[in-house]
This record gives structure tokens, C-alpha cells and sequence, in this order.
């Protein structure tokens, strides 16, 4: 099979596997805001900040370290498993200072006990999964891969189903359901809904671990740490830019309001979700091909050549959905009480399009070990997040979030290009890339803030830039299809 047909295969199929979960959560958002109140999908909200903010902390890049050293050295064994008794080491240990600190963290977070209990074992079961999970990519086993992700999605819709909203109907006709069913337990019930979904993922992973042998070699640990602990520090910062928003407006804004406000934000913010998802599937496909090609005949023209499809699509995604985004709004948050906050939704997509870039414009960094630009970079985008949300939430409350989100992602996918040009120049068509991005910009605001709902000139716009790529990329495109065929 032709190297970009094999990646466009595994980029589809990983794309099913992320974009199912992800799109689950879009899915959930008018059911979620059809039942409960903005202040408890608020309160949902807020919880999973700390979550995705630990889920970093505790794998601590380990999964990339994995990708680079299982590519990188002979005995692929060795690093599987030394890496996976590395998580089980530090999982086993986060899950024991938890619970021995619970009445310290539960106060911090001011996250409900029975909460807080579920969310610390569903962190350990998650993070147990990572390197299984790593090993069935890196091994091209994307099928095992999505049908375990699909699986863990249906178990978790399921039960978001059962006991959110057939339950209550349910209870008084069959007694039996009493034991189970507690009256304003709405967001209990999503994290038990999570908390199965994870324990069935990891029995379905075991397999994996009946194989596991102890053989943990120290010295590739430490390289593989020296390697990874740049990554977290990313990673951490990753989490702020992405969560660290509802953090913020849940300590600024008034105690009376801040739950209801980010409960309004969090739902309209779902809808730039759509990049998200693509980005993620990209990522998930790409990232074993950039490291298994790292040291191929001409790498950097392919990492170039899929930059800029990666934008075309993005692109293009970014306009559809604003053409379309009255549709969106209503199919997806049909309470008109939570499109108060439908101004950010074009700031977060074309933020979530340039944390897409970023993480193409970063291949740099990974491929040569110097991942402590990563972090720098990071790190950059995590200080400007807290300073403008410090600064522009007391002004302007959320739409200050999501302007900071917005400036975050886009500094860090142009200092990872500047800087990356000096230690591993990658040719990028960045003539057409700055053409398409501002063209699909131009006409989304257009279509979003002055021709909003005008069916017509929206799909004009459409028709306008697919031209454009269609003229620009034409002869390219056959030439790469014709590369694989004769390549089979």
C-alpha cells in the first residue's frame, strides 16, 4: 500500500476511534442541556477540568517517549515494557495519595466526595490503557484500536441514557430500580457512566497485560524520562490553554452566576469541537508515521506536503461549519438559554485550527529529541492563557476566555515555526497556507457576522475556496495518487 494511502487509511480509522469518544461529547451536549440546569452542566464542567489536567500529569508523556524509543530501538519488547510498568508504578502511587489526601484535595477542588472517588479511579483505569493503546497503534492495529474505542463510547451513551433519562421514568413502575436511582443525581451519574466505560475498556485491554513480563531496564527509562518530562511540561500547559478558562471564571466571576455562566460557555465552546475532532484523528494518524519516516530518504517534504492538506481541510471545516452554524446551534444546543455565548464559537474554531497547526508544525521538535522547545512553547501559551483570562475576564467575562484561547494556540503554531526553521527547516508552502487560512477566516466572519443565515452567499463562499484549492492543487493531488498506485 502507498505511504499516504496507508495514512489516509489509518488517519480514517483512527478518526473513527477519536472522533467517536469526542463526538460524544457533542452529542451529550442537548441531552445534557435538555435536563439539567445550566449551573449543574457548569458544575459537570468544571470537574472535568481537573480531570483532563491530571490525565496529563499522570501519563507524563510517557505515550510519546513510547512512539520515539519503540521506532527508535532493537528490542521493542524491552520498551513496551519497561513504559507500561513505569504507569503502573506511578498510577498505583497516585491512587493511594488520592485517597490519603482526599480531604485536602476535596476542599482545593470543591469537588463533591462521591464524585472525587469515581474521578480517581477513572483516571487510574485511563491511564493504565495508554501504552496498550500506544503498542496497537505502533503496530498498525487500528481495528483493534477503534472497536475497543467504540465500545467504551456505546457503554458510556448507554448509561448516560439509562440513568439520566430513563431511569426517573422508569423507577416508579418497576421497584426493583429503586436501589439505584437517587433523586438530582444527574452528574453522579455521568462519572459512574465513566467509570464503567474505563473498567470495561481495561478488561478488554488485558490481554495486554496477561503478556506483560517484569523487564524494566533502568537506563532506557531514564532516557525515555529525559525524553517524556519535556512533554509533560507541555502537556500540562496544553491542559491549562484548554481547561484552565472555566478554572478561572469559576474563582473571578460572582459565586451567584460563575457556575450558570460557565455552564453557558461550556456548551457553545462544544461547538469548535468540530476542528478538534478532525485535528485529533489527523494526530492520531500522523504521529507513528512522522516517527517510523524520521529517518527516510526526504521526510521533510512529506511532513510539508501534509501540513498543508492538513490546513486545506481545516480550512474548509472552519467555513462549513460557520455557513451552517444556525443548524448546528439548534440541533445541537436546542435551549436558546445557552446561545447567549454564540459569539465565541468562531474565535474557538479558528483557535482549535491553529493548535491543529501547531501540533504539524511541531514534528521538529519530536523527531530530533530537543523536546524542551515543546515545553518552552507550552509554556508560553500556558502564561498568556492565565494573564488574559486574569485580565480580560473581569472586563468581558467569557468571550476574555475565549480571545485568550484564541491568542494562545496561534503564538505557539507560529513560535514553533520560526523557531523550528533553524533546527530542522521544513519546506512549507506557506504562501498557500497564509492564502487559505485567510480566505476561509475572511468568508467565515463574513458568513457568521454579516450574512449570517444567508444560505446562499454562504455556500458562494464554499463554492469560491473550493475552486481555489482545486486550481492550486490539482495537478499535485494526481501526481500523489498516481505515486501510490504505482507504488502497490
Amino acid at each position: 500500500m502507498g505511504v499516504y494511502k496507508q495514512l489516509f487509511q489509518n488517519t480514517f480509522l483512527y478518526g473513527v476511534a477519536s472522533v467517536v469518544p469526542r463526538m460524544l461529547s457533542v452529542i451529550l451536549v442537548p441531552f445534557y442541556t435538555g435536563i439539567l440546569a445550566n449551573t449543574s452542566f457548569g458544575e459537570y464542567s468544571i470537574v472535568f477540568a481537573y480531570f483532563v489536567i491530571f490525565n496529563v500529569i499522570l501519563t507524563y508523556g510517557m505515550e510519546t517517549a513510547f512512539f520515539r524509543f519503540y521506532n527508535k530501538e532493537r528490542d521493542k519488547a524491552k520498551v513496551t515494557q519497561t513504559a507500561n510498568w513505569s504507569i503502573i508504578f506511578t498510577t498505583v502511587a497516585f491512587v493511594c495519595i488520592g485517597f490519603l489526601l482526599f480531604e485536602q484535595i476535596q476542599s482545593f477542588t470543591q469537588i463533591k466526595a462521591k464524585i472525587l472517588q469515581l474521578v480517581i479511579w477513572i483516571l487510574a483505569f485511563d491511564v493504565l490503557a495508554i501504552i496498550p493503546f500506544a503498542w496497537l497503534r505502533a503496530n498498525n492495529k487500528p481495528l483493534q484500536f477503534t472497536v475497543i474505542k467504540i465500545i467504551n463510547v456505546s457503554i458510556n451513551l448507554g448509561l448516560n441514557v439509562f440513568l439520566i433519562y430513563l431511569l426517573p421514568k422508569l423507577v416508579g413502575r418497576y421497584l426493583f430500580l429503586e436501589a439505584i436511582y437517587i433523586p438530582n443525581y444527574e452528574v453522579e451519574y455521568i462519572f459512574w457512566s465513566l467509570f464503567v466505560a474505563s473498567t470495561t475498556t481495561l478488561l478488554l485491554l488485558s490481554g495486554f497485560f496477561r503478556k506483560l513480563k517484569w523487564s524494566f531496564d533502568k537506563q532506557l527509562w531514564k532516557s525515555m524520562m529525559k525524553y517524556a518530562l519535556p512533554i509533560l511540561v507541555a502537556g500540562v500547559a496544553f491542559s491549562i490553554n484548554e481547561v484552565m478558562d472555566r478554572l478561572l471564571l469559576e474563582r473571578i466571576l460572582p459565586a451567584n452566576i460563575a457556575k450558570e455562566q460557565i455552564g453557558i460557555y461550556s456548551a457553545c465552546y462544544k461547538l469548535g469541537m468540530f476542528i478538534t475532532l478532525f485535528a485529533t484523528a489527523f494526530r492520531l494518524g500522523i504521529e507513528p508515521f512522522f516517527f517510523s519516516h524520521a529517518s527516510s530518504k526526504n521526510p521533510k517534504k512529506a511532513y510539508a506536503l501534509i501540513t498543508k492538506y492538513f490546513l486545506i481541510v481545516g480550512a474548509a471545516i472552519l467555513l462549513v461549519v460557520l455557513v451552517f452554524i444556525d443548524p448546528l446551534k439548534k440541533l445541537i444546543i436546542r435551549d436558546e438559554s445557552y446561545w447567549e455565548a454564540m459569539q465565541i464559537v468562531p474565535i474557538i474554531l479558528v483557535a482549535n485550527l491553529f493548535l491543529g497547526m501547531y501540533h504539524n508544525f511541531s514534528v521538529w521538535y519530536k523527531v530530533t529529541d530537543k523536546t524542551k522547545y515543546g515545553a518552552y512553547i507550552s509554556s508560553f501559551g500556558a502564561i498568556s492563557t492565565i494573564v488574559l483570562n486574569l485580565w480580560l475576564i473581569p472586563k468581558i467575562g467569557y468571550v476574555g476566555s475565549a480571545i485568550a484561547t484564541l491568542f494562545a494556540y496561534a503564538s505557539m503554531a507560529v513560535l514553533s515555526y520560526f523557531i523550528g526553521k533553524k533546527h530542522y527547516a521544513v519546506p512549507y508552502a506557506m504562501g498557500k497556507i497564509i492564502t487559505y487560512l485567510s480566505v476561509s477566516i475572511l468568508f467565515s466572519v463574513l458568513s457568521f457576522y454579516v450574512f449570517s443565515g444567508n444560505y446562499y452567499i454562504g455556500i458562494g463562499f464554499i463554492l469560491v475556496f473550493s475552486s481555489l484549492v482545486y486550481v492550486f492543487e490539482k495537478q499535485e493531488i494526481i501526481h500523489i495518487f498516481k505515486m501510490d498506485k504505482n507504488e502497490n
